[in-house]
């Protein structure tokens, strides 16, 4: 058996679970995404996203409406009569008409053991705040922000020196996986959904929300803890990108780790890109000169050396 599917997702993390729901073998009624957006510096030509590149190359029909909120769009979507929805990072509200057209409702695959990190930037935050593991999650969706029963849960480790990316692109991996296992429990008539405030209980998790991340964010403060400064690094790794100046031009940080160390904050402890912040030292992994393609460290000092005593911040 197969379903009959409307998938709705538009960035990269959700191009996974479109391909391994189209290889299972369901019918794809139609692909969901956002409108195309001007890309490149100068912003003149609009770029489908790809979500939507994909399913041009699938063979997919592909709609991409500014807004679900309007009764036509909303009767255009029923009319596709599918079993249920597949959500994920679609980037829209989905308005109740829209929710409740399918027959088995919206699934939405979520980066986050919710109820911790609800919201916009579930894997950057979770990296910020120092969690060592996160998941992916199938959940029932509902009006509120992430607040649906779950069903399916994989569970991750999040590595000491882990950027988004690399963490993005794991939860991509886990959460076609887990949809393809979700339809299948659909099927099957066997999936079952837990509230998430029983998870909450039995987990002891608190709720978080997941704030959209400002480019405001993203200068580093070397007054901060050396843990909590490599851990903003890699959370905003490569996007916005954390940065500080040097020799009075921005550098991009990609990687850090935390380490021992002493010294006036934003001051160079050695000639391999160890800073002092205002508890312990931050070493430098990967770092990216503007204009420049992302280095090691070790690369970046045989061309831009950086010696001891050298101040990195305003």
């Amino acid at each position: 058996m197969s379903l009959r599917l409307v998938f709705m997702g538009t960035p990269e993390f959700s191009v996974p679970t479109l391909q391994a729901l189209h290889g299972a073998g369901h019918e794809i009624a139609a692909v969901y995404t956002q409108p195309p957006r001007p890309a490149g510096r100068r912003g003149l030509e609009p770029t489908p996203s790809p979500v939507e590149a994909e399913a041009r190359r699938l063979g997919l029909p592909v709609r991409s409406p500014v807004s679900l909120k309007g009764e036509e769009e909303q009767r255009s979507f029923a009319a596709l009569g599918a079993d249920v929805a597949v959500v994920v990072a679609y980037g829209l509200l989905l308005p109740q008409p829209i929710l409740d057209a399918p027959r088995l409702g919206a699934l939405n695959g979520h980066g986050s053991l919710l109820p911790r990190w609800r919201g916009a930037a579930p894997i950057q935050r979770a990296i910020e705040a120092g969690d060592t593991e996160t998941g992916m999650m199938v959940m029932r969706m509902e009006a509120g922000l992430d607040t649906g029963p779950v069903a399916l849960t994989k569970t991750l480790p999040i590595g000491e020196s882990e950027t988004a990316r690399e963490l993005h692109d794991r939860l991509a991996s886990a959460s076609a996986k887990l949809m393809v296992e979700a339809m299948a429990g659909l099927e099957a008539d066997t999936l079952r959904f837990e509230p998430q405030d029983e998870i909450a209980a039995r987990t002891g998790r608190e709720t978080l929300y997941a704030h959209k991340i400002g480019k405001d964010e993203a200068a580093v403060d070397w007054n901060r803890p050396a843990a909590e400064i490599a851990r903003r690094i890699n959370a905003f790794s490569p996007f916005p990108g954390a940065w500080t100046l040097l020799a009075g031009e921005r550098l991009k940080l990609l990687r850090a780790v935390g380490e021992g160390g002493t010294g006036a904050p934003g001051e160079a402890l050695d000639d391999a890109l160890l800073v002092a912040a205002g508890e312990g030292a931050v070493r430098l992994l990967d770092v990216q000169k503007a204009g420049a393609k992302p280095a090691h460290a070790s690369d970046f000092l045989r061309g831009n050396p950086v010696p001891a005593g050298t101040r990195l911040g305003s």
